[in-house]
């Protein structure tokens, strides 16, 4: 089998740390996300993923923040068995896989064109109403070509740190003008965490710079009348963390004590 080669850099070379990560889990006999699907693709790549310097601990730490994303979307789907998914900056995340979503689901990967030709020679398409967007998802022609006619869940992990506030804004608020209902479900960084982002190996390596922190999730309910909050959980108080390896368990308990490090990283359920 003929490997794809992989030049990407900047933000979007960020999306081959957390497929190793999901891979490095789906090995591991208490697997949090049995991501076989990112196994596959591992294995399809020409590349050193030494460089991303995931961990045990970091693997698994990826695989719990995506499995809270994937239980919410889950749970959206499940309450409303025909509507759109909006899997912003998907890069070479399996989620579609994951949760096999039903036939009257309409699920749009959106990303960089690049990023979408990648994904496409390596991926293997699901059945279903399944759409490639091929754009950046802070241009607003791709939502406006969108049908507008269901709920929508807009699902998107390692994005919202790679905005600027503007662009954050702007995004939620053409999401929630343009669908009829619908939930955001998202991870962010604190202020803290945007400062601290040269410590974080997978920013680091590839070049990138993370922009936006969000300190109180309430002040986003401002962007969008209607716009609340549902669920703001902290990185250390997620469920699954005892699936970590001892030393993760420790850090994330110290951590848990300091201020700022606390509040590092957030998932975030919003309903509008």
């Amino acid at each position: 089998m003929e490997r794809e080669k992989i030049t990407l850099t900047g933000a979007p070379a960020t999306m081959l740390a957390t497929l190793y990560g999901r891979a490095l889990d789906s090995k591991r006999p208490n697997s949090v996300l049995h991501d076989n699907e990112a196994a596959r693709t591992v294995e399809r790549i020409e590349y050193d993923f030494a460089r991303t310097r995931m961990t045990p601990t970091s693997a698994v730490g990826v695989a719990i923040r995506a499995k809270v994303l994937d239980d919410w979307t889950r749970e959206f789907l499940a309450a409303h068995p025909s509507a759109n998914v909006l899997h912003l900056a998907c890069g070479l995340d399996t989620r579609v896989h994951r949760l096999a979503p039903g036939p009257d689901v309409r699920w749009y990967d959106v990303d960089f064109p690049d990023v979408i030709a990648l994904r496409s020679r390596l991926m293997t398409a699901p059945p279903g109403d399944y759409h490639l967007v091929a754009s950046s998802v802070t241009d607003s022609a791709w939502l406006e070509d969108l049908p507008a006619d269901r709920p929508t869940v807009a699902v998107f992990e390692g994005l919202s740190m790679y905005l600027t506030p503007e662009e954050g804004r702007s995004l939620i608020s053409r999401i929630c003008g343009r669908f009829p209902s619908g939930q955001l479900l998202f991870d962010c960084y604190g202020s803290f965490g945007i400062k601290l982002q040269k410590l974080v190996p997978a920013v680091r390596n590839a070049g990138a710079t993370l922009h936006w922190g969000i300190d109180d999730p309430r002040e986003l309910e401002s962007f969008h009348p209607g716009l609340r909050c549902l669920d703001a959980l902290l990185s250390v108080d997620m469920p699954g963390l005892d699936s970590l390896p001892l030393s993760g368990r420790v850090s994330l308990r110290i951590m848990s004590y300091l201020p700022g490090l606390r509040d590092v990283g957030k998932i975030l359920r919003f309903a509008y």
